[in-house]
């Protein structure tokens, strides 16, 4: 488990993180979102002791980073894809790492080869991609087979098959039983692949809830197709519903959920040929959430 306990982060006069709390539990993939400059960065360096916070502790496994020997058999990362030495080999590169931490050289065969990167092994990492980076970065954090991963924005710089393979892949990890917190600004990647939402914003937190709770929390209405529309409004508005016709003759009905809806229209015999409820988009209710913890906003674009 990461367990942050009312972390502080301040650089002078400039406070990134504000008395921020927050659990990562395994088997779930955790999203952490958060505008740019909302504090996901400090927080995660935090719990792997890049940076020191003012006070409050970030912990893994109720551990320090520091005080984990042999670290990347607990605990794997990618924060910063382009942080390697572009001279050496990826092998090479790895290798390093592994026998920082008595990982053999199986073991870094194994993760190449688990990311895509086998046949390019012995190629300098100066000539990589980014999305070849990102997944270089990808085979570091799995070396030790860590119960634990923390992934800052893995998706950058991959084409459309990596990003569906990098979804997997955290999918995949969290049913093995691992702690997976991923970063990332697209929300549409997060509605497919996160179990679990932490959103925070000018370094405090937003909310938190599983993507079922969030899609609850922002239910807009049903909507109702029916070839008898006029006695399914009055019987919806019997019942408590408010409801509104649209331009194509469906209706959209707020204060019943679509159960409630459906067991009325059976009961009086009215056949129903659409009822689906509608929620507001993962990414709708985001910026929903974090309207006002944007540091920067453009105005919207008008056609």
């Amino acid at each position: 488990m990461i367990e942050i306990r009312e972390l502080t982060k301040r650089y002078g006069p400039t406070v990134a993180v504000d008395d921020l709390s927050f659990r990562v539990r395994p088997g779930l993939v955790t999203g952490f979102l958060g505008p740019n400059g909302a504090g996901k960065s400090t927080t995660m360096r935090a719990v792997l002791g890049l940076d020191t916070p003012t006070s409050g502790d970030a912990l893994i496994n109720g551990r320090h980073y520091a005080d984990i020997d042999r670290p990347l058999h607990q605990v794997g990362a990618l924060l910063d894809a382009s942080a390697v030495h572009g001279g050496r080999g990826a092998f090479d590169h790895l290798y390093c790492l592994a026998r920082s931490n008595g990982i053999g050289r199986k073991r870094v065969h194994a993760v190449l080869d688990r990311v895509g990167l086998a046949d390019v092994a012995g190629k300098r990492i100066g000539g990589f991609s980014l999305g070849m980076r990102q997944r270089l970065g990808i085979a570091a954090a799995l070396l030790g087979d860590p119960g634990i991963l923390l992934f800052d924005e893995p998706g950058n710089g991959l084409d459309p098959e990596g990003i569906r393979w990098i979804r997997d892949l955290m999918r995949a990890l969290a049913t093995e039983g691992r702690t997976v917190l991923v970063s990332s600004h697209l929300m549409s990647e997060m509605e497919l692949t996160a179990d679990h939402i932490v959103v925070i914003g000018r370094g405090r937190l937003i909310a938190e809830a599983t993507i079922a709770e969030l899609a609850e929390r922002f239910r807009r209405d049903v909507l109702v197709r029916t070839p008898h529309d006029a006695e399914l409004i009055r019987l919806l508005r019997s019942a408590g519903a408010t409801v509104t016709r649209g331009p194509d003759g469906s209706l959209a009905a707020q204060g019943l959920d679509a159960v409630a809806i459906g067991d009325l229209a059976v009961r009086h015999g009215i056949a129903v040929h659409e009822l689906t409820p509608r929620r507001d988009s993962l990414e709708d209710a985001y910026l929903k959430l974090t309207k006002d913890s944007t540091e920067f906003r453009a105005e919207r674009a008008t056609s």
